[in-house]
Formats: C-alpha cells, structure tokens, sequence
C-alpha cells in the first residue's frame, strides 16, 4: 500500500479514488505542512455550498486553502477526480434500513427517501456530472441497500438494477426539479404563488384554446394553485413507481409486498 505514483494501480481508479478505499496510503508529506486530501475535499464543498460547483475549480480551492495550484495535484490529480471525492464526502453512508419485518416497498421507499434528504442538503452535488457505475465506498454502500431492499422480491439481478436505477434516477431528477423551479421563483422576486399565478397568465394570454385545448383545461381548472403538502409530488411519484415495481414482481412470479431481506 505504498504506490503512489497515480497509475490508479490494478483497479484501474484514479489514486485519489483508490485512497478513499484505504488501497493506498495518503502522501506523508505534502508541498505544505498540514496539507492533506481530506482538507482539500473539504475546502472544495464549502467553496460549492457557499457559491455552487461552478465556483469549484483547482486554482480557486488551492487559494482558499493558501498554497499553490500545483500542490494540490500530489493529491488529486484533476477536477473531475475531486469532483467523485466531493460527492463521497457529502453522501456518507445510508442510514440503516428498516427492520427485517419491512417489506420491499417500505425498504425502498425508505432507501429513497433518504437519497432525496442528501441531494436536499447538498443541491450543488446534483449539478455533478455522472461519469459512470458507483466506484467509492459510500456510493457502493448506497447501491448495496437499494439492492437489499429487493431481496426476497423474486427479482433477478438484472431486474433489481434495473429497478434501482428507475428509483434513484426519479429522485434524482425531482430533486434537481425543485431546486431549479425554486431558483427561478428566488430570481423571480416574487412568492411561490404568486410566481405560479403569472406563469399561468401568460399562458392563458399565449396559448390559444383552440390549439391547446388541454393546457387551456388545466388553466382554467384549481389544481396549479392549490397549495400542496410539502413533499407531496414526491410521495405520488415514488408510490406510482414502485406501484409499477409491485406489477414486475407479480408477472415475473414473485409475491408482491413481501420480506425485505
């Protein structure tokens, strides 16, 4: 465990990456004493909570740590790099699942929904580009749990990752929805209402009934304006997804609700 030449070793993972799951040791010595990976990470998601990934770049987390640019690269080798460490750091591990008497639905539903606290808390990490499968410790704990929570459903591998990825991409999408929609109302300068009400004027003023006769419909109707519980269009969409997930269970011979794990 003593490479650390960046070559990313036999697993083919940057070094940085290999770090995180404790295959390489972290460099004794930095350019600064002090210096070290799990401060640059941490400086590097301050800098995104305060001022959003597109503040984050090399040189601006070298300057708020006080050394040079170059330094930083005897640690992580480039932005995209720093980038998955950023994201580990601020996922962590699940929260535990519920009990063994859960069923499927509850298990995964619970596995959503935590998903969706951590995106809620760190919105700039959605803004994160994917680059491929889980490849750090806490993101493959995640995928682990969501996987459990279809033991016992019947489900073959193929069909639980499939499912998985139907779930977490739901949550991730809704996620991303809200934080834009109420960016756009903070632009906006107005109150949620009231940004809706204007929104819903000018559509009536532009979309002729007779060419929109849907959108009309909905317009003149009271379901844009009534005031939602919070969290309400999440809750819909999961229970309609995994309403779809308990009829894959059923065709593929499987028992519906059942047993977690």
């Amino acid at each position: 465990m003593t490479d650390t030449s960046g070559d990313g070793g036999g697993t083919g993972l940057p070094a940085s990456i290999e770090a995180a799951w404790g295959l390489r040791d972290r460099p004794a010595k930095g350019p600064k004493p002090g210096l070290s990976l799990e401060r640059i990470v941490a400086a590097a998601v301050a800098l995104a909570a305060a001022e959003g990934l597109g503040a984050v770049s090399m040189g601006r987390v070298a300057k708020e740590l006080g050394v040079s640019t170059m330094s930083l690269y005897r640690y992580v080798a480039a932005k995209d790099e720093l980038y998955i460490l950023m994201q580990e750091a601020v996922v962590g591990m699940p929260p535990e699942p519920p009990g063994p008497d859960a069923d499927w639905r509850e298990a995964t539903a619970a596995w959503a929904s935590a998903q969706r606290e951590v995106f809620h808390r760190n919105l700039w990490a959605l803004r994160i580009p994917i680059s491929g499968p889980p490849a750090t410790p806490n993101s493959v704990a995640w995928w682990d749990q969501g996987l459990a929570a279809l033991e016992g459903t019947g489900l073959d591998e193929g069909d639980k990752i499939s499912v998985i990825m139907l779930v977490g991409g739901f949550v991730r999408n809704e996620a991303l929805l809200m934080a834009d929609l109420a960016a756009a109302v903070a632009r906006s300068g107005a109150g949620p209402e009231e940004a809706m009400r204007g929104w819903a004027n000018t559509v009536k003023r532009l979309a002729d009934p007779a060419r929109y006769p849907s959108v009309a419909k909905l317009m003149e109707s009271a379901a844009m304006f009534e005031p939602d519980e919070p969290g309400s269009d999440f809750a819909f969409g999961l229970e309609t997804i995994l309403d779809g997930v308990e009829a894959l269970i059923r065709r593929r011979g499987g028992a519906g609700p059942c047993a977690a794990g």
